[in-house]
């Protein structure tokens, strides 16, 4: 059994090591910190990692750092990952695009759910160190990706059970504010009429 735990760890290293050489922003800056440290990135990252989740347990602000991490990282993320390889456009393979959108979905979805619900979330010990686990657990770049399992499981077949009232709810909308927008367009311009009529015609009727 201990055997077994051992090779699983081991396994886990050297497919976070692999991920960690990749080509990207990051691992530059990686490389740069291990040369001058002779520390083993995978090490630098581990410990960075155990400092983040001991913060986010009992530091100030963990809030702002689980937001930070779960949306402001993913979009750097994603900048440097397509400026370096010119990926969006250049590259025929949607794999990636379809990865973070889904990503994205999912990461709104929670934000909304969570909206909701922040009243009962505020108890939970550590809620921001699991909320922080699970968002890293959604944009995992692994098989076990989170956000891709919830896409699938619970939300694409919601949106596809109730496609046809999401698009007409939306038209309806649309109509609501092309509407609200022509009023206020034609109200807008009888005001500008009337301003235009005061400037050239005086109060008493008269012309300027």
């Amino acid at each position: 059994m201990a055997k077994a735990v051992s090779e699983n760890v081991e396994n886990w290293k050297a497919k976070f090591d692999k991920i960690l050489h990749e080509k990207n922003a990051f691992t530059d800056l990686l490389e740069k910190v291990e040369a001058k440290t002779g520390v083993r990135r995978l090490y630098l990252v581990l410990a960075l990692s155990l400092i983040m989740a001991l913060y986010l347990m009992i530091g100030y602000g963990a809030q702002f750092l689980c937001n930070f991490i779960g949306f402001c990282i993913q979009l750097m993320h994603q900048f440097f990952f397509y400026f370096d390889r010119v990926k969006a456009i250049e590259s025929t393979s949607k794999d990636d695009d379809t990865q973070w959108l889904t990503y994205w979905v999912v990461y709104s979805f929670f934000s909304l759910l969570e909206f909701f619900t922040d009243i009962f979330l505020f108890w939970i010990p550590f809620y921001w160190f699991f909320k922080c686990v699970f968002l890293v657990w959604c944009f995992a770049p692994a098989q076990w990706n989170g956000s891709n399992m919830i896409y699938n499981r619970l939300i694409r077949p919601f949106v596809l059970r109730y496609q046809t009232k999401i698009d007409k709810a939306i038209d309806d909308a649309t109509e609501v504010v092309k509407e609200v927008g022509g009023v206020a367009e034609g109200l807008a311009n009888e005001a500008a009429s009337d301003a235009i009529r005061r400037r050239v015609v005086g109060d008493d009727g008269k012309q300027d």
